[in-house]
This record gives structure tokens, sequence and C-alpha cells, in this order.
């Protein structure tokens, strides 16, 4: 009984260690997918949350204090530059300007006379030189009542929409009482905050002097009109790190409105980019590794700085080259100094097929 036992046992060992070796082989005969970076020009789209401001928005406000008489426009109306807006009881200065114009008539006349005279050398030429200072300022305060009474009408100063009104007619409105405000969405302007490291690749990899962006508006669809990035402002955000640019885009239908929103789409060109499969990554502490295969076949695992994220792919700016070969596949299956079979599959045939995740 004992022996039988002990040759039980036996076999239950030879067993076990005739699965483990066939195990062995089964995993070294199993061939990882290997590639290597390439090095190509292409771009990175990055995006940006932009406001949407109107090249022209002004506030309309009372010039002189008085009742408002009268409203021509309503709100949201597309107006005229020049078109009547807004008319303040023009009553009192009509008739200070009629008063005006009256005095000049008098000294018009008083001049008249005193010229006739200095004419005959009945008076001294200082009393002409009076009249004639008398009309002067006459016709100056002619010319101040009139600017006055023609204050008394708002007129739009360009095309435009027309915002809410802010006061109705019948109220009593003061000097610089805001009525409305005006709005020329002829060109947008688009204003997006861009990191000081972005900012820095825009300028030294773009060369162009105006670069084309794209709005993607709230409704997530993509203005059919692109824009050109046409200002920088002077400095950066000490607290947050970002700078202001400013995109113009044309609005000839007038869909963009000031203060929409939208994400701003900005082309950045990298040329020479080292790029690599996202999935052929891994992180570690906020740090991002790839398995390089060396001489020995044995897989190592490198830390790279990455540049630019795209899709399903990386811009590597560090800790690799175009010569190296990385594990594409079964990063979960090695560990560092593992050393595997692998078969080599050539980037440009990787991309078409790559997925996100490692397997």
């Amino acid at each position: 009984m004992k022996t039988t036992f002990v040759l039980m046992g036996l076999c239950a060992v030879l067993g076990y260690t005739s699965c483990k070796q066939k195990t062995e082989e089964k995993e070294a005969d199993e061939k990882l997918l290997v590639t290597s970076p390439i090095k190509m020009d292409t771009t990175v789209i990055n995006s940006y949350v932009g406001q949407v401001r109107s090249i022209r928005h002004i506030e309309l406000r009372a010039q002189e204090r008085g009742y408002l008489e009268k409203s021509f426009v309503d709100e949201g109306a597309f107006v005229h530059k020049g078109q009547l807006l807004f008319r303040i009881m023009p009553q009192l200065y009509n008739a200070e300007m009629q008063k005006a114009e009256a005095e000049v008539d008098m000294n018009q006349i008083e001049y008249q006379n005193t010229k006739k005279l200095r004419d005959s050398n009945i008076v001294a030429p200082n009393e002409l030189a009076m009249a004639k200072a008398k009309l002067k300022k006459a016709q100056a305060e002619l010319n101040l009542m009139k600017v006055h009474f023609q204050f008394t009408e708002i007129r739009a100063p360009f095309d435009g929409i027309i915002d809410r009104l802010q006061v109705r007619p019948g109220s009593l409105v003061d000097e610089g009482d805001l009525l409305t405000t005006l709005a020329d969405n002829s060109q947008i302007w688009v204003y997006y905050n861009v990191p000081e490291a972005e900012y820095l690749d825009f300028k030294t990899k773009n060369h162009t002097e105006a670069t084309q962006v794209n709005l993607i508006m709230a409704n997530h669809e993509k203005f059919q009109y692109p824009g050109k990035v046409e200002t920088i402002e002077a400095d950066f955000d000490n607290e947050t790190g970002n700078i202001p640019f400013r995109a113009t885009f044309p609005n000839p239908k007038g869909l963009l409105r000031y203060g929409e929103t939208g994400n701003v789409e900005m082309t950045i060109p990298l040329k020479g980019a080292l790029i690599i499969p996202q999935k052929a990554t891994f992180e570690v502490l906020e740090k991002r590794y790839v398995y390089v295969v060396d001489k020995d076949d044995r897989v190592q695992a490198k830390e790279i700085t990455i540049g630019a994220d795209m899709n399903d792919l990386y811009e590597v700016t560090s800790g690799i080259s175009a010569t190296d070969k990385i594990l594409l596949e079964g990063l979960r299956k090695v560990k560092n100094n593992d050393k595997i079979a692998y078969l080599v599959k050539d980037m440009h045939a990787v991309m078409p097929t790559l997925k996100l995740h490692a397997e």
C-alpha cells in the first residue's frame, strides 16, 4: 500500500514537471510584436476654450439730460450707419438755438452799421473790431446750441445689431445714462488662452504670418469660415501661465454673436517629429515609459518625454531614438530585463491598426 502511494506521488511530480515544461516552451515560443519609432513631418491640433466678441461693440448713452421722447428701433434690430435710434425731447434746446440765432442776427446788423460808420470815418477802428468780435461770439454760441440740439438725436455710428433697450419712452435720462449697446458682427474676434509651453511651440514651429484656425461652436459643429490668428497680447498671466491669443473670423451671415463660446482648434506643424504609438507606452508615478529591446533580446524600461499628444500617437522629444526597437504589444506580460522572442512590424503598417490600450 505504501509502495502504491509512492508510485502515485512520483507520477504526479513527473506529470506536473511535464506540464510545466510544456507551458514554458509555449511561452518561449510566443513572439511579441515590436516596432521602431518613425520620424515624419506632421501636425498636431490643440483645442482652446474661446470667447466670442464683436469686432465693434459699443455703449450708446444719452448726451443730454431730458425725457426720452421716442425709440425708433426695437431690440435685436439691424440698423445702418446714421439711422435715427432715439430722440430726447428737444424743445428746450430748440428754443435756445432760436435765441442764439436771434443774437447772431442782431450782432450781424450791428456789425454792418458799425462798418458803414467806419467806412465814413465816423467811428474809431476799435469799435468796428468790437462789433466784429461780438458777432463771432454770437456765431460760436449758435454753433454750440446746434451741437446740443444734435445731441438730442442718437444715431447709429456704424451698421450693427441693437441689444436690449435700457430705457423706455417717457423716461427721464441724465447725461451719460446707458440707452443700449450696438454690436458690429460683420467680423468676430475670438479670444483664447494658450499655455506658455504651447505658445513657445507655436512661435518656434510656425513660420507663417497669420495662422489659420477653426472654431467649433457650442453645438459641436465647425464654423464654416476659418479664422486667422492676428494678435497675441504682450504679457503672460503670472497666475495661470497663459497668454491670450485673438483670432479673427469673417461672419457674413451673422451666425456668431457677442458673448458666445466655442473651442478654437489651432494646428501646429511638427517638423521631423519622432512618433510612437500610445499603446506602446505605460505610466509609473506620472512618468511615461516604453520597453526597449536590447541587443540580447531583453526588454529595458526607458523613460520618455512626450511633446505632443495626437490620436493614438505621441511625439517623443527625448528618451529613445528612431533606431530603437520598442515593444508594441504584450506590455503586461513582461517585466524589466525579461528575454523575449519577437516579430518586428514596420511603423507604417502599425499606424492604421492602432488602439489606445496596451495589451
